[in-house]
């Protein structure tokens, strides 16, 4: 099969294993995406037919250095990158890459995503360039000073939900995000009241925010608004409508 609906078969078992940080499922998948989107944005550029025998082409070794390969290699990269990160898990990310450079080479369709991960960047200036050394710092089990920690945990959040509202695996980011934003809030309310700005002003709007159970984009969205005076971080006006828009569910 070589049609859309191919496209989401193949997707679902590499966003369980992004969601999951599964290793060995997200090595099992990442050939199989990079040529299911190679050959359906071909086949939209007129430079593909679908097959006679109805099997999605596999790729040569001169189609895996090609740019819009790299680009699908990345994202998938850089999003599985991003939940491990969240989670602290080093040796997933390094399997991956180990994994990968002996399949594919050392310039294998996605490791410039997990390079942000592994450079020291000290002037990160891209999207990409902040969040791979928040997820560095986490993934070497990195930990804020007290008095900074629930500043660079805001920042963190905020950086990985920029980046995941741009990725093809946005909801896959999401979640995880969500259960690791709620967990060092929460961690700030029983442990770190002592170093909010306005303490008497954001503890109760906090503990508000926090009451909220569901883990998605608007948990997140919310939590980032409401704490931005937590942290003495002044966001501008567009920003925080665009903010009060994603925390707003329907229904």
């Amino acid at each position: 099969m070589t049609d859309m609906s191919e496209l989401v078969r193949r997707k679902k078992p590499l966003n369980l294993a992004i969601v999951h940080v599964d290793p060995d499922a997200f090595l099992q998948n990442h050939l199989s995406w990079l040529e299911i989107t190679a050959f359906i944005k071909a086949q939209r550029l007129g430079e593909a037919a679908t097959p006679a025998d109805g099997l999605t082409p596999t790729l040569s070794d001169a189609q895996l250095r090609t740019g819009g390969v790299h680009d699908v290699g990345n994202d998938a990269m850089f999003a599985f990158c991003m939940t491990a990160a969240l989670k602290g898990d080093k040796a997933a990310v390094d399997k991956v890459d180990a994994v990968l450079v002996e399949r594919m080479g050392k310039e294998y369709p996605g490791f410039h995503g997990l390079s942000y991960f592994r450079m020291n960047n000290e002037a990160p200036i891209t999207l990409e360039d902040f969040v791979g050394q928040l997820g560095k710092k986490m993934l070497e089990g990195y930990l804020p000073p007290p008095p900074m920690r629930a500043k660079e945990n805001w920042l963190a959040s905020l950086r990985f939900f920029e980046k995941a509202r741009n990725s093809n695996f946005k909801q896959e980011i999401m979640y995880p995000l969500a259960k690791w934003t709620r967990e060092k809030w929460e961690e700030t309310a029983d442990k770190g009241v002592a170093f909010l700005a306005h303490i008497e002003d954001n503890l109760p709007i906090l503990r508000e925010t926090l009451a909220d159970p569901r883990n998605d984009e608007a948990f997140i969205a919310n939590l980032l608004l409401k704490m931005a005076p937590g942290v003495d971080t002044e966001l501008t006006e567009d920003y925080q409508g665009m903010l009060r828009s994603l925390a707003r569910r329907e229904g």
